[in-house]
């Protein structure tokens, strides 16, 4: 006989006290300064005219994820942490799934499409307001905000489908798709090549684009003869770059490297990057390397 579950238990961390209280102070900063980081950007995009440029648009739309993505994973967590209950209904448990994939699958298909942004700024800087225009930029942006959309849905719907009959511990501090899936009492090998198969296209494909754009960047870099011009290039692309790091490394070794998602410290270690240092780091890369924005 099997019985629906209707609940899930995070385990989250450690049940020490004193760790816990340590990891909610440390968490309820780096919240904050994702909130008030990414907030900050978006207003100064929006107020001040001189970021009204495509590029600023789509940092814009990457301060809404992060805020986003944060905001569907730390607070229950942080509840965990204070000892204020670790259930959290089945419907609960999928709204954090669905949320999860559809900003992390936006966000792939953003920063791919902010690196053809600067690929064309440096390579066709005469051109880039023609190429770039408002058209371009929005037709990009909404292709990210769809794709994420339909193959998170797509995912979590299929996740959710599965019987779970027991037990009902997630090894995890939120509703992670690879965690939940490993408490399912059927095969879930579909689901797991589904995984991949999308890890793949929102993944490994737009980071061979990526890569294209940047070395078509490099090539572009060492024609130019100043030492001004060389520092104006690197700089405009060398946030990027670093997001892109942080994003595509993690993901990658967490969902696509065989085994990664076998240990459930590593992954738990894994998953804060996205939900709470990434988000946290992203306006603070961009500002500090950017001089319109500090001017702004």
């Amino acid at each position: 006989n099997q019985t629906a579950v209707t609940e899930f238990i995070l385990l989250g961390f450690s049940s020490n006290p004193v760790l816990r209280v340590s990891l909610f102070v440390l968490f309820s900063v780096l919240y904050s300064a994702t909130l008030m980081g990414n907030a900050l950007v978006f207003v100064l995009i929006c107020l001040d005219y001189r970021l009204h440029s495509p590029m600023y648009f789509f940092l814009c739309h990457l301060s809404i994820v992060d805020i986003c993505y944060a905001s569907n994973n730390v607070p229950h967590m942080l509840g965990n942490l204070l000892g204020q209950g670790r259930t959290i209904s089945f419907a609960g448990c999928g709204t954090q799934i669905h949320l999860y994939l559809i900003f992390a699958l936006t966000e792939c298909v953003l920063l791919a499409a902010m690196s053809y942004d600067r690929y064309v700024a440096i390579c066709h800087p005469l051109r880039y307001f023609l190429i770039m225009n408002w058209r371009l930029c929005l037709t990009l942006t909404a292709i990210s905000w769809a794709f994420g959309f339909m193959f998170g849905t797509l995912q979590a719907s299929l996740a959710l489908r599965l019987p779970f009959c027991g037990p009902c511990n997630v090894d995890h501090f939120f509703c992670e798709i690879l965690a939940v899936l490993k408490l399912a009492c059927t095969d879930t090998t579909v689901n797991k090549v589904l995984i991949f198969a999308v890890c793949v296209c929102f993944l490994l494909f737009p980071l061979v684009l990526i890569l294209i754009s940047y070395l078509h960047i490099l090539a572009t870099v060492l024609h130019i003869q100043s030492v001004a011009g060389w520092h104006k290039a690197l700089s405009t692309c060398g946030s990027h770059l670093i997001v892109v790091g942080l994003f595509y490394g993690n993901a990658i070794f967490m969902y696509m490297v065989p085994g990664s998602g076998n240990a459930s410290g590593r992954e738990k270690v894994l998953s804060l990057f996205y939900s709470v240092i990434n988000p946290s780091l992203n306006p603070l890369i961009y500002t500090l390397r950017n001089k319109q924005v500090k001017e702004a």
